[in-house]
């Protein structure tokens, strides 16, 4: 009895320190992005479609050692598709938000995400959510604007690409909170299987409508596609699956607004991009934020 309430502590600081070093991951996205060599729709699939080859591998060196049950019904191998779905979603609209307003514009609303995985816990499942909560909320949602160069920086989008921004956030609050209620049936692995496989397939037909070429020119475009595909999905995806498993869907979702600061800081290192203070300043509110809402 005392080693079955002793391991759930140790769970928890696992399931968050996988929840941190997936946001740190996913974080890096936007540099693989940025330096790609193909469109941004391209962009999207190649990052799910070559995150399948680790994950693959991962499948078969574990041969079977997952413990949950194989999917018996329909509903169950819809339930395993609808995260991909969701995903693919998400990442066009972003992408495509990014094309149309401004990028402060598409990359902070995009990370509202957290709002609505609260919302859609409340209205959806009835799950409690406390003062303390909504006040780490809307610190770190603060500390986004913040690092995003204040109210100011918002003004100069267009209002389309901002609402397919908007969009963006909801469908990954979709998956966020797809991927939660999967984790008390199916193992991360079978998951993550089939959420970026079907993601790989709505992305593959979106790409070919809209790029000209899928393939990049170079060893360096496929360099950052891979980087993307392994680290920012197969690595950073895995972990958050892996932490949903153990912490609230609302947490975990709120958490990751740890992105945009690492973002910040790899383009500063990578790229040269000057962080400045009040970028600095943004960062330091959003972990504030993060770290009240942790007590709630």
């Amino acid at each position: 009895m005392t080693q079955a309430v002793s391991s759930a502590p140790s769970q928890n600081s696992l399931a968050m320190a996988a929840l941190l070093i997936g946001g740190a991951a996913i974080g890096g996205s936007p540099i693989f992005v940025r330096l790609s060599e193909v469109g941004p729709m391209a962009t999207a699939f190649w990052r799910v479609a070559l995150a399948l080859i680790p994950l693959v591998v991962w499948s078969q060196l574990r041969n079977g050692a997952a413990t949950d049950k194989p999917p018996q019904r329909l509903s169950d191998y819809a339930l395993l598709v609808l995260p991909g779905i969701f995903l693919a979603i998400d990442l066009g609209a972003w992408h495509l938000s990014l094309t149309m307003t401004s990028v402060a514009n598409a990359t902070l609303l995009a990370n509202v995400a957290p709002v609505f995985v609260t919302l859609a816990s409340w209205v959806l499942f009835r799950s409690p959510v406390s003062g303390i909560f909504v006040a780490g909320l809307a610190t770190a949602i603060i500390g986004v604007v913040v690092l995003k160069g204040g109210p100011a920086a918002l003004g100069g989008g267009d209002l389309a690409g901002d609402g397919i921004a908007i969009i963006a956030a909801m469908f990954y609050a979709g998956y966020i909170l797809a991927i939660g209620r999967l984790r008390s049936r199916f193992s991360t692995n079978r998951i993550m299987l089939w959420s970026t496989a079907s993601a790989a397939v709505c992305m593959l037909p979106l790409a070919l409508f809209t790029e000209p070429s899928l393939l990049p020119p170079s060893a360096f475009g496929w360099a950052m596609l891979i980087g993307l595909a392994f680290v920012s999905h197969a690595g950073g995806q895995v972990a958050i699956t892996y932490a949903l498993a153990y912490l609230p869907p609302a947490f975990s979702s709120l958490t990751l607004l740890l992105q945009p600061v690492v973002a910040a800081l790899l383009a500063w290192v990578l790229l040269s991009e000057p962080v400045g203070l009040m970028q600095a300043i943004g960062g330091a509110i959003v972990l504030i934020g993060i770290l009240i809402a942790r007590r709630g």
